[in-house]
């Protein structure tokens, strides 16, 4: 991927080597300047890429056919020949861990090596961590407004900018943390006792409808029918094959007639005509329970939701649970969402009650539809009973912000500092290679990052440091942290990864421990308190 690269990184290239300045030593940073989606933090992501791209950057000999045939045709015959040799065996790179929570001005990576080098993987290194920082740190915010218990499913793939852009969502989604056995457990709880989204620490998104990112990173994968498979039935004498047997063994039962007998009963319950009822619909929840009787979930919305789809769910399930198998949730994906979720809970819990069949109520109510933060945040307003949400488009694209805006500055070239002096405060760089280390309070909380220059000595606990916090016009601050710790780690050295990468479910770990470490007030996702550096 040596060419995926912006023009000018080429062209600077060509201006080191012409001035002899192809091999001074060299460090850049990355690091992003503010923090996305209005929020006090972001999550850092993309590092396991970024190594395998540097693991094999060289230009292959079509590379330099083609930079020929686009760069001057004054450029020296002898660059290309360069070009040939070079690669990443001088290259050392340090940075946070997958994962980690990183805030604004603080470098996510710091690279050294010879400056054509560092100049070279510019391009490529924004672009495999810009990204995927940005989906990780919006699916967290999605697991903070949604809370602990709510089941959280990305289906953005036929919404995401290209296969690439669908299967980076699909990954770093899942990265935005996980549920720990405690939260699980809250599931069992009733809704009216479980603690507040905003209260509990975050986790990431359970679940994917991409099954080529289940097939390639182990993320598990979901998803039942959609409309058009509704819409493709017209009657019960559609339905081949008719006959399930019953989960305990025995004769196969006609699902058709056990389905259709329950039906009135239903309907009777709901006040609804049974003559109004779409058979097609009926037909096709029928097939798709007869396909499968264990994962059997209904999509209510197609006609009309009470006149229609619950009382066709009901009667399958109520037909299947004859059988002895459980029915495992309906989907909404249109009107009002959180009273209709309401609604059917509360038909739930009749069916379970008239029908005597206790986890009737507990069915699971999935909804999807453009869901946005805003959506969550009505949703939680108006005490829905939504169990699993399905999020595509707001997720995988970021709409709030569409890019974190992260930039690859050099800080050091020949033991010289690089400073960029510009009348936007904002775009002005910090001089020199550095240490970053978080400070921590006594209830183990990060109050603070601290950027010191390598050469200077490491802070310790309890230490009173004198410190300088940017945006502050330089004023000096005393603090002094009960906990410190390094942030940055050498990954790669020499060519080669240095440090063993964890898994994608230890980085989807360690980004939930991150998140739950983070003070309340550097959480919160509206006018946060802002974080310190």
């Amino acid at each position: 991927m040596a060419l995926l690269t912006d023009l000018y990184q080429v062209t600077m290239a060509y201006g080191y080597w012409r001035a002899g300045r192809h091999r001074a030593p060299a460090a850049a940073e990355l690091l992003f300047r503010r923090c996305p989606f209005g929020g006090a933090f972001a999550l850092g992501a993309g590092l396991a890429e970024a190594l395998r791209f540097l693991r094999a950057f060289r230009f292959s000999a079509a590379d330099i056919a083609y930079l020929r045939s686009v760069l001057p045709s004054t450029t020296e015959e002898a660059f290309f020949e360069y070009l040939c040799t070079v690669d990443a065996s001088e290259v050392t790179v340090t940075s946070v861990p997958e994962g980690s929570v990183v805030f604004s001005r603080v470098p996510l990576l710091q690279v050294k090596g010879p400056l054509l080098v560092v100049q070279l993987l510019e391009t490529t290194l924004l672009c495999l961590v810009s990204y995927a920082s940005l989906v990780a740190t919006n699916a967290a915010r999605f697991r903070l407004l949604a809370g602990p218990t709510t089941k959280l499913m990305e289906m953005g793939l036929r919404r995401a900018q290209g296969p690439d852009g669908g299967l980076s969502a699909s990954k770093y989604s899942y990265i935005g943390g996980e549920r720990s056995p405690a939260e699980r457990l809250l599931r069992a709880l009733p809704r009216r006792l479980r603690p507040h989204p905003l209260l509990s620490p975050a986790a990431g998104f359970d679940c994917t409808s991409n099954v080529l990112a289940g097939k390639l990173y182990g993320i598990p994968v979901q998803g039942t029918v959609a409309h058009s498979f509704i819409m493709s039935f017209t009657s019960l004498a559609e339905v081949e094959p008719r006959v399930l047997a019953p989960a305990a063994g025995g004769e196969p039962v006609d699902l058709p007639s056990l389905a259709e007998s329950w039906l009135p009963r239903v309907c009777e319950l709901l006040r609804v005509s049974p003559g109004k009822v779409n058979r097609g619909e009926l037909a096709a929840f029928v097939s798709y329970a007869v396909s499968f009787p264990r994962n059997f979930q209904g999509l209510l919305d197609t006609y009309c939701v009470m006149r229609s789809g619950l009382p066709n769910f009901c009667a399958v399930a109520l037909a299947l649970n004859e059988l002895g198998y459980r029915a495992i949730g309906v989907r909404l994906d249109s009107g009002d969402l959180a009273q209709q979720s309401k609604e059917i809970r509360r038909v739930f819990r009749a069916c379970a009650t008239r029908f005597q069949v206790p986890w009737f109520e507990s069915i699971s109510i999935a909804v999807s539809n453009d869901i946005s933060e805003r959506s969550l945040e009505d949703f939680i307003r108006e005490g829905s009973e939504i169990d699993v949400l399905g999020i595509g488009t707001n997720l995988v694209t970021c709409p709030l912000q569409p890019s974190l805006g992260c930039v690859y500055k050099l800080v050091k070239v020949n033991d010289s500092p690089c400073l960029k002096l510009t009348e936007d405060e904002e775009k002005m760089t910090i001089p020199g290679v550095k240490r970053v280390y978080r400070l921590y309070d006594a209830a183990g909380h990060p109050f603070m990052d601290l950027m010191a220059l390598e050469e200077e000595p490491s802070p310790s606990a309890g230490q009173e440091l004198t410190v300088h916090v940017l945006g502050h016009n330089g004023e000096a601050r005393k603090v002094k942290a009960a906990t410190v710790e390094a942030l940055h780690r050498t990954y790669f050295r020499d060519g080669q990864v240095c440090e063993a990468l964890p898994s994608l479910p230890q980085v989807r770990s360690h980004a939930q421990a991150a998140l739950a470490r983070l003070g309340p007030a550097h959480r919160r996702l509206r006018q946060p308190e802002p974080y310190p550096v």
